[in-house]
């Protein structure tokens, strides 16, 4: 059996309806969980990208770009794996004030762990902390020892350690072939 490691995919596409249905039904088919997702406008005007993240093997996870690309509104997919981006995720934290007012253990936490307080109410206090998931789940930890109200966390952002935007150099290729064509 394959290793199965994390790959991170960047799905680039025009922005209609029902796109995401299609793109997650790929991997439900594959039995495939998605562990992050995330959907954002593009730096290119018009096109908008999926970061999605999952566990798979490397021939698995290609056969999923594969079928993704085929859909018609999608422009192209990358495959990335964890050290071919750079990467975060940002967490929300909402404890009672009360606990932030009973000592300095919880402003120590905010500070040890590069967090910041956003919002200070009478009754809860929000704290946010941008890092990779390790990070953000292990200030979620230390935090619940004072009673987190709520937590959330973002899917990954993510961006290429490339010079350029890979689909950038996709679409001049293929205008290049288009061109070579007339």
């Amino acid at each position: 059996m394959r290793m199965k490691e994390e790959f991170t995919l960047s799905v680039f596409s025009e922005n209609h309806v029902g796109l995401l249905n299609q793109i997650t039904n790929v991997f439900t088919r594959r039995h495939l969980n998605i562990e992050s997702l995330t959907t954002s406008e593009s730096a290119i005007q018009g096109i908008h990208k999926f970061t999605i993240v999952v566990f798979s093997t490397r021939e698995e996870i290609e056969k999923v770009a594969g079928q993704i690309e085929k859909k018609i509104d999608v422009i192209k997919v990358f495959v990335y794996t964890a050290d071919e981006i750079i990467h975060q995720e940002i967490a929300l934290y909402k404890v009672h004030t009360e606990a932030l007012l009973n000592g300095n253990q919880i402003e120590t936490l905010v500070r040890q762990y590069g967090a910041r307080i956003l919002e200070v109410t009478p009754e809860y206090t929000v704290i946010e902390k941008t890092g990779h998931k390790h990070e953000t789940q292990e200030l979620f930890e230390k935090l619940d020892k004072y009673g987190v109200s709520q937590f959330t966390r973002s899917g990954r952002i993510a961006i290429t350690k490339h010079k350029t935007e890979m689909l950038d150099k996709y679409l001049k290729k293929l205008e290049a072939d288009n061109s070579k064509l007339n």
